[in-house]
């Protein structure tokens, strides 16, 4: 992002000064004063395009019955750890973020964009060992908070934290086709809705996706009316091929968009992977295949196709 400023380039210093020369030559002719612009007046100079350093809320914290609280200056909760549980997913819209699993085999590389407090991040790195796990974090206090205060342990050769904008990483080609799950989870202080959100943003994340078939999910907020404007830009992006989890929380909804051939799996399938899931991973993957029939709206069917 840029800032526009105003600055006099060498061509308006030099018109200043002949102007001013003029009226002083036409003050002494007339006796008289004339009003002048000051020399430092920017107004009609040609404005310059200046690059803006990202401006960041601060980064606190909170603690509650053994679980800490991670914030960006407001009370909105933009992630969480119980403490005696590091690696464990402590809220159930962050485990839904998850829901690829049902889907897919682990894939050789897993991306989360918005590290956040690191759950998702962690929990991959412990328990996904086949997979190499990245973040994309904007805010190098995030990632100090994530070290510091979450137990996000330092990169290694499975995990990898790039501090740079998810803009930036989706669009660099080299990222292009490699990623079988990406994980979007991008909210600023406010809290009320992904800070990207275009299409063209979409696009790129499916673009990231590799063959024959790969997963996003994103966090969106079904309450407010970001929810229904990131709902039609998924599904521009991924063909229509884009279900929500019901609500959870204070108003979380969990988007999966889906790329590669089309999907037809029987409920009684994914409601075994499920069992499997719950078993190896502790995750509600169950409640997972549950909200998928309600979303649907196929309770008594028994297919999910997309």
């Amino acid at each position: 992002m840029t800032q526009l400023i105003r600055r006099a380039s060498a061509e308006a210093r030099a018109f200043g000064s002949k102007r001013q020369a003029k009226l002083d030559k036409q003050d002494k002719k007339q006796g008289k004063r004339f009003k002048r612009e000051r020399d430092d007046d920017l107004d009609d100079a040609p404005r310059i395009d200046v690059p803006r350093k990202p401006r960041f809320a601060p980064v606190t914290f909170s603690e509650e019955d053994g679980v800490r609280f991670l914030h960006f200056g407001t009370e909105w909760v933009q992630g969480a750890m119980r403490l005696k549980k590091p690696n464990h997913i402590e809220l159930e819209y962050a485990q839904q973020m998850m829901a690829w699993l049902l889907f897919i085999e682990t894939p050789k590389r897993i991306v989360q964009l918005g590290l956040g407090s690191a759950a998702l991040t962690k929990f991959a790195h412990a328990f996904l060992k086949r997979a190499k796990v990245e973040a994309v974090e904007l805010n190098p206090s995030v990632v100090i908070a994530a070290r510091t205060m979450f137990e996000l342990p330092n990169d290694d050769a499975r995990l990898t934290v790039h501090e740079q904008d998810a803009w930036d990483f989706v669009t660099d080609r080299s990222n292009h086709g490699t990623i079988g799950a990406l994980q979007i989870d991008v909210y600023d202080a406010t809290a009320r809705g992904p800070v990207l959100d275009s299409v063209a943003f979409y696009r790129a994340c499916r673009a990231c996706l590799t063959a024959p078939a790969g997963v996003v999910t994103v966090n969106l907020f079904g309450d407010h009316p970001s929810f229904v404007r990131n709902m039609k830009r998924l599904n521009e992006a991924f063909d229509g091929r884009v279900i929500a989890l019901p609500e959870v929380h204070d108003g979380n909804r969990i988007a999966i968009a889906f790329a590669g051939p089309a999907l037809d799996v029987t409920y009684a399938q994914l409601e075994k992977r499920a069992k499997l899931i719950e078993k190896e991973l502790k995750l509600p993957a169950r409640e997972w295949v549950k909200g998928l029939s309600i979303s649907a709206g196929a309770e008594n069917a028994t297919s999910f196709s997309i």
